[in-house]
């Protein structure tokens, strides 16, 4: 038997020996170095590099053309000569240093030259005259748009649109602050657009519809004036949040000095004739005036430090050493015995809020009234006072326009807004009737009782009329404390007496003479004096409580205090869901 197996197993050794030279010799041949390789036909990619190093090179050509700025350009030659910074540099002074990212940093018309078969580079590049993109101010991030003057003056480009409106977008879908750095029209036409089309065409405006979304989703629009600001450019900055120009280069108009001359036959009119700082700054059109661009930027970091992002967030509040329980044994005094002498109201915000710091907004317009941004403990409020040192505090046309867009300000933004009053009520006179001083102040009387942010009332002197009764009555239940300088009614003595006693007095003055008859207007004043005493009326529980003004700071921060741990939370649950909607415009 072991004779039999002898064979077989020789016989299967030399077949296994033989199938593994067969795979040796197999691999052999697909490793052999002198083994010719099978030719591929070259391709119009066979000579580009495998890690697309020509892709980012020619994306960091243009991006260094688009940084240097070009010392020859007559259009940067001009933005030199009149004293404003590059566009670039603009944005550096802005944002936080290294914030900077851009978006579309290579938009713009490239000429190339070819290479080779699929191959080129850049050889000229004007970039769009719009840097956009991402930054951040004081650590808060945000995008922004800033016009390049020294190109084509701002006018519309072939990129310039559709970037304008992708940061829109961009600032409704992150909910984050915009700023908007406004020199020439941001885009606006130009006659030279149908030249380069071939046909004209009916002006669109695509952007609006998301800056207005903005507007009233509590969105920080953050415009400044660091040019000519000329039609749509002149719109963009006009329908911000805030506003502010700068004084040494700033103007704003709906068309140029050339096109009014044909319009109108104004003659010889310089861009600061036709919109400059006198004019928009005093009536409203732009909020704040700034020295020059780094105070516009500056007065956007302080603006943008008490706002929130957007309008489904409570306001950002900062640590406050100033404490809460100071007293201000100045305010004491500060209101004079005597009605008819004046005090300075911007004093007593100054000395009530956080470190004295209180941020005025539209100082050089509307000027019968004070508003502006402070803070109580920490936490951003409102201010609103009636400016006694111009026509007595009386609340004209004007002063009704700038409470009426600082109260859809503050309730787009969540900010509880704290008044100093003391209004005689609204103006009177020729002058009054021709500026709608009426009109304007129902307006601001559907805006008190429309918003609904919290109101919290000092009155420091007069209350009077329709105006006091606007102000102080609008929320139920009234929030409110009385100085002891306080006095109220339905018309000021002075006038009052000689309306309510008018058969009385003009009686006594034709039987007895009118040294009778004032005399008796004396007792008259006398009498209603007594009667006016604030502690009868707080008797009566007209007014809840009378204060040491020393003590208002104290009063004001436990309010504000408690409606940002109470109030605000359920407001900004109120407006996710949809329940309450502020609008700004």
């Amino acid at each position: 038997m072991a004779g039999d197996k002898g064979p077989s197993l020789s016989k299967d050794a030399s077949t296994s020996s033989e199938t593994a030279k067969a795979r040796l010799a197999q691999v052999s041949s697909h490793i052999a170095p002198n083994t010719p390789k099978r030719q591929r036909r070259k391709g119009p990619d066979s000579d580009v590099p495998a890690d697309y190093s020509d892709i980012l090179g020619q994306i960091a050509t243009l991006r260094k053309i688009a940084a240097t700025p070009d010392t020859t350009n007559r259009g940067y030659v001009r933005q030199k000569q009149a004293g404003k910074l590059w566009v670039r540099e603009r944005v550096e002074q802005l944002l936080d240093p290294g914030s900077f990212q851009e978006v579309g940093s290579v938009s713009g018309t490239v000429t190339w030259k070819q290479l080779g078969p699929v191959k080129e580079e850049p050889v000229a590049y004007v970039p769009s005259n719009n840097v956009q993109g991402f930054g951040r101010l004081r650590g808060r991030k945000i995008v922004f748009t800033a016009d390049d003057f020294s190109i084509r003056a701002g006018h519309a480009d072939g990129a310039l649109m559709d970037k304008t409106i992708y940061m829109e977008k961009l600032a409704i879908v992150l909910k984050i602050p915009i700023v908007k750095l406004v020199d020439g029209s941001s885009g606006g036409g130009s006659v030279t657009t149908i030249r380069s089309t071939g046909f004209s065409y009916v002006p669109p405006l695509p952007s609006f519809a998301q800056a207005i979304q903005q507007l009233n989703m509590g969105i920080p629009n953050l415009g400044a004036v660091l040019g000519p600001a000329i039609g749509l450019g002149a719109a963009r900055v006009v329908a911000c949040h805030f506003s502010v120009m700068a004084a040494d280069i700033g103007s704003l108009f709906n068309a140029g000095p050339s096109v009014v001359k044909n319009a109108t036959f104004e003659e010889g009119l310089s861009f600061t004739d036709l919109g400059g700082p006198t004019v928009h700054c005093t009536n409203g059109t732009i909020d704040n005036l700034a020295p020059d661009e780094a105070g516009c930027f500056e007065q956007i970091r302080t603006v943008l430090s008490y706002l929130p992002d957007c309008g489904t967030k409570v306001p950002p509040t900062v640590e406050c050493s100033d404490p809460v329980d100071r007293i201000s044994g100045i305010l004491r005094s500060i209101i004079p015995r005597s009605r008819n002498r004046m005090y300075n109201p911007r004093a007593i915000i100054s000395e009530v809020v956080d470190q004295g710091l209180f941020f005025e907004i539209g100082a050089l317009w509307g000027t019968t009234a004070i508003v502006g941004l402070a803070r109580f403990a920490g936490s951003p409020v409102g201010v609103v006072s009636l400016n006694c040192e111009v026509n007595a505090g009386a609340l004209d046309a004007f002063g009704s326009q700038k409470i009426t867009r600082m109260l859809k300000f503050l309730d787009v933004f969540n900010i509880p807004l704290v008044q100093f009053v003391d209004v005689p009520g609204y103006a009177i006179g020729t002058v009054a009737e021709r500026t709608a001083t009426m009109r304007h102040g129902v307006t601001l009387a559907a805006t008190y009782y429309s918003t609904t942010i919290p109101i919290f009332n000092v009155i420091i002197r007069r209350v009077y009329g329709v105006a006091g009764g606007i102000m102080l009555d609008c929320r139920d239940p009234r929030m409110r404390v009385a100085w002891p300088s306080g006095v109220w009614g339905s018309l000021p003595l002075e006038g009052g007496i000689e309306v309510a006693h008018s058969f009385e007095l003009k009686e006594i003055e034709r039987k007895e003479g009118r040294e009778k008859r004032n005399e008796r207007y004396a007792e008259l004043e006398n009498e209603y004096r007594r009667l006016m005493n604030p502690v009868r009326t707080a008797n009566a529980f007209g007014i809840e409580e009378i204060i040491d003004p020393a003590y208002t700071r104290r009063v004001c921060c436990e309010w504000t205090s408690h409606v940002y741990e109470s109030l605000l939370p359920q407001r900004i649950m109120e407006r996710a869901a949809g329940k309450l909607q502020p609008m700004f415009t």
